[in-house]
């Protein structure tokens, strides 16, 4: 046997000897990180998909407050005509019967219209503050 192969299959052996020692501390640092990985992947998407309801909720929370905006003229022109009725009918109590009548069927009308816009805006004012409150919350948990 020469003393060059012999170094060689010392070598060898050490070499595997050393490499199962590493193995053993490595191959779990190595399944940790694959876990990672994987971790960091489903953060990434979940993380993609709140961006995306973020947004969408923005588009929302635009439009809410463009139909806010379009609104407002409408709900104060009903403000001001309830308030002109209501002058009207201080003003004049020597009408008919069928005359109060209409004026009190009118009035009834625009005040329900009135109460329908009058919940339609608390409607539109408390999806703000709910859009608001996601908005918030989303970027709470995207800047964890």
């Amino acid at each position: 046997m020469s003393p060059f192969n012999f170094r060689r299959r010392a070598a060898a052996r050490l070499a595997r000897v050393v490499d199962f020692r590493l193995n053993e501390r490595v191959h779990p640092l190595e399944q940790r990180l694959r876990h990672q990985e994987d971790c960091t992947d489903d953060h990434r998407r979940r993380l993609d998909a709140l961006e995306a309801g973020i947004e969408q909720l923005r588009g929302d929370l635009r439009w809410t407050d463009n139909e806010l905006e379009r609104l407002m003229p409408h709900v104060a022109a009903q403000d001001a005509r309830i308030e002109s009725l209501r002058e009207q009918i201080a003003l004049v109590p020597h009408a008919d019967k069928p005359e109060l009548a209409e004026a009190r069927s009118l009035i009834e009308e625009v005040q329900r219209q009135h109460a329908q816009i009058r919940v339609r805006l608390t409607g539109i004012a408390r999806y703000e503050h709910r859009l608001r409150a996601l908005e918030e919350q989303a970027a709470v948990t995207v800047g964890e």
